[in-house]
């Protein structure tokens, strides 16, 4: 059946992708962007069809249309970008959350919220459980996204609770893969982009810290999946790769996939920088029978060609 279906943050990264993924499926989509880190170019080859429509909105600001389901990705995501103005961020996790819970509530729609692995802070608990609260500094350099996305999660169960919502919480681990922003700050494409122009790959911290890296096709096809849920399914639910790296085995892979010669130095580790970052994916595996298909090393290699096509080398 032909859905109606709003994707927020539908320029971004993971947003053309799911765009792009939902076409396919034969649905109509509306992406709605205020282009603050989405980016035109990402969606640019969907303009023509004819199931496709571009919105430039402020999810900050009301916005009404009619749809079947509504996939809530709009926010910045990476800390260069959500620490440029940490007010407007948490405006976009909170005040977007409860924009797009009334428009549900209104269209009795489904909605999807992508939250963030960042709910867990630095954890002490490893690897994380969707029932670890997480360890997460309020008033740091990070609080911007790390309790906007933590309220947006309140807001969503206390409308599905008192208004019976139909949600869905998708936290989201680490996503790496082609349309990614090149001056994202993000450490795969932060190396990627190094190791092409030759500069030093620089790693906060001994490069012992770990991190897990899900390809952005594997993450798409969770997503669809936890929305096409019954609706008592509401999450939280993990969706990420649970293989765990450290920064500087991903540093070493990059420059064998690059061919760099670029050198390795460090940087003093950033306030509140989580140490290790792993998902427990077993309720994902259990409830909508997913688990990640893209190894790193072949999902780098799509991310490196994208980077050289769009850095013409």
């Amino acid at each position: 059946m032909k859905k109606r279906i709003l994707v927020t943050g539908g320029a971004g990264f993971v947003g053309s992708h799911l765009c792009e993924a939902l076409l396919k499926k034969g649905h109509e989509v509306f992406c709605l962007d205020n282009f603050f880190t989405g980016q035109k170019k990402n969606i640019l080859h969907l303009l023509d069809d004819p199931y496709f429509e571009l919105i430039r909105h402020d999810i900050t600001m009301p916005f009404f249309i009619e749809a079947d389901e509504i996939y809530n990705l709009a926010c910045p995501a990476s800390p260069i970008h959500y620490q440029y103005n940490g007010i407007k961020t948490i405006k976009t996790s909170v005040m977007g959350a409860i924009n797009m819970l009334g428009l549900a509530k209104r269209l009795n729609a489904k909605v999807l919220q992508a939250s963030t692995s960042e709910v867990y802070g630095d954890p002490e608990i490893h690897p994380q459980p969707e029932h670890y609260w997480g360890n997460v500094n309020p008033i740091g350099p990070r609080a911007c996204y790390d309790e906007g996305k933590r309220c947006a999660e309140a807001l969503f169960v206390n409308y599905h609770r008192q208004n019976h919502v139909k949600i869905k919480i998708a936290r989201i681990f680490n996503t790496y893969g082609p349309r990614m922003h090149p001056n994202d700050g993000r450490v795969v494409s932060n190396f990627i982009v190094q190791a092409l122009n030759g500069e030093d790959i620089t790693i906060f911290g001994d490069g012992e810290q770990t991190r897990s890296f899900c390809y952005v096709d594997d993450m798409v096809r969770a997503l669809i999946g936890l929305m096409e849920t019954p609706d008592e399914v509401t999450g939280p639910m993990n969706l990420g790769n649970p293989g765990e790296f450290t920064m500087l085995q991903l540093a070493e892979l990059v420059l064998k996939l690059t061919g760099s010669s670029s050198k390795i130095t460090f940087l003093p580790l950033p306030q509140d920088d989580p140490m290790q970052r792993q998902p427990d994916i077993t309720l994902a595996r259990k409830t909508i029978a997913w688990e990640p298909h893209t190894h790193l090393e072949e999902g780098l290699k799509h991310t490196i060609q994208y980077f050289k096509n769009i850095l013409n080398f």
